[in-house]
């Protein structure tokens, strides 16, 4: 989500915006629906621990089994906080540019048609010229 918050602020302010997710990050881009697509045993084990979209993320170790992720959204939508789906949504609007790691994808078993629409698929020697480019360059 601090991501996203950032990224838009950024791209608010008028600046070219690249983030590039790798490994547990392309959870938050994955689509909510199960997708079937041909994978291998682990790869298909990775599929269903892992959650499905922005929606199903908890919240790093203060999950306490849904319930952090639960009280948080609570809190968060009696503050108007934007949602993570929504940041996405407005990220897509400024023209952030979106970049999964395909060769995260390729260790996770995750599929381009398992992914929202939208995004670039590239490795890590784009990320790294992206950086080389950037101003600001944020891992998080």
């Amino acid at each position: 989500m601090a991501a996203f918050i950032i990224a838009n602020g950024a791209a608010a302010m008028g600046d070219d915006v690249t983030m590039f997710f790798t490994f547990w990050g392309l959870n938050a881009l994955r689509k909510p629906e199960n997708i079937k697509v041909k994978k291998s045993f682990l790869q298909g084990m990775f599929g269903k621990m892992m959650p499905r979209g922005a929606d199903k993320l908890g919240i790093s170790k203060m999950n306490f089994g849904g319930m952090g992720a639960a009280m948080m959204k609570t809190v968060m939508k009696q503050q108007n906080v934007t949602t993570l789906p929504e940041l996405i949504q407005t990220a897509k609007e400024q023209d952030i540019k979106m970049i999964a790691c395909t060769m995260s994808m390729d260790v996770m078993g995750i599929r381009e048609e398992e992914l929202i629409d939208g995004l670039e698929f590239a490795g890590v020697a784009t990320y790294l010229g992206e950086a080389d480019e950037a101003n600001v360059n944020l891992f998080i």
